[in-house]
């Protein structure tokens, strides 16, 4: 008799169907998935037959899902729905216990999933690559690869980051520098943290050789979602210059620091831009500024091209400024 139960609880547990978010369109057609995030007029929905599937919000008519989300109706304010229920042609029920409301689909502006204060682990990177060989009259070959990862796991974020760039105009080497940095950020609120940061660059090629920055400081994390992230933070850093000649200097200095990126087009195209500007204490130099910006287009779910602008300035030294445009374009892996 309990085995007979057992195999009849296990036959209806196999054909009960996974609970899974439906999209309706407005041409009768009906999608399965799981919804990712909608955003600039494109729902994003995975399904397990075609990937990530991109859904103009104008022809869908009503949708349902199972999972908590945040749906936002303006561009600050959101309500976390405990599941959205499908309603009448161009409408859709929020779940929140004994007070569901239905909203039109045209007044929402984005959905997302909402992130947890403390969330146990999450990790995140991406690695971009360029190379570039030209021959002309004058015969250029041009690599640059550098990474990007975060590890977030409770109130502590770990980020790790690196750059090699590497030119040879006719066989003569033209630029090899490499850089690498690593942060610990401490939350202390959702959105209030501090950071301690060490950073090295070495240049073969240039005046300024080697610069070490040790730095700590408070920051502030604007957001962290689906659609992207924006902190600042700002520090006091001790930095240590050594030039070719041999001779060194040192000094303290004051910086804003910056990591913005935003997802687009249903996540088909991310804009980043990062970077740290800094004002010396004593006179060593006027200012400094490392910064980057790009464009990164998603070709599959882990490999992008990108399009990628760096400015490096060291103004006022007494002999070693530094002026640095660098443009690239390449292909890239992110998970």
């Amino acid at each position: 008799m309990l085995s007979r139960t057992l195999l009849c609880l296990a036959v209806v547990s196999a054909s009960t169907p996974l609970l899974a978010d439906t999209v309706w369109l407005k041409n009768g057609d009906k999608l399965s998935g799981k919804i990712t995030v909608f955003d600039g007029g494109k729902l994003l929905i995975q399904t397990e037959y075609a990937g990530a599937v991109p859904i103009d919000w104008k022809q869908v008519k009503t949708l349902e899902s199972d999972q908590e989300l945040l749906v936002k109706q303006d561009a600050y304010t959101g309500e976390k729905a405990k599941a959205l229920h499908a309603a009448e042609d161009g409408k859709v029920t929020l779940a929140n216990g004994e007070t569901p409301k239905t909203v039109e689909l045209a007044s929402i502006q984005q959905i997302l999933k909402p992130k947890p204060v403390v969330e146990d682990l999450v990790w995140k990177g991406n690695v971009d690559a360029a190379l570039d060989y030209q021959r002309a009259e004058k015969d250029t070959d041009d690599y640059d690869i550098d990474f990007k990862t975060t590890a977030r796991h409770g109130r502590w974020r770990h980020t790790a980051e690196g750059e090699y760039n590497r030119e040879f105009q006719d066989g003569v080497v033209t630029t090899d520098n490499w850089r690498g940095e690593y942060s610990l950020d401490r939350f202390l609120t959702e959105k209030w943290f501090w950071q301690g940061r060490a950073v090295y660059k070495r240049d073969k090629v240039e005046e300024l050789s080697r610069q070490r920055t040790v730095g700590t400081g408070p920051g502030y994390q604007f957001w962290d979602n689906e659609l992207g992230a924006f902190s600042l933070g700002s520090l006091v850093n001790r930095t240590d210059y050594e030039f070719a000649d041999g001779s060194k200097e040192n000094f303290y200095s004051v910086a804003m620091k910056w990591d913005y990126n935003r997802y687009l087009i249903g996540k088909k195209v991310e804009f980043f831009t990062n970077g740290e500007v800094g004002k010396p204490l004593s006179g060593v130099a006027d200012y400094a500024l490392d910064a980057e910006m790009g464009l990164r287009y998603k070709v599959t779910e882990w490999a992008s091209l990108n399009l990628k602008a760096e400015r490096d300035i060291i103004s006022g030294t007494d002999d070693a400024d530094l002026d640095k445009t660098r443009y690239t374009a390449g292909f890239g892996v992110a998970w």
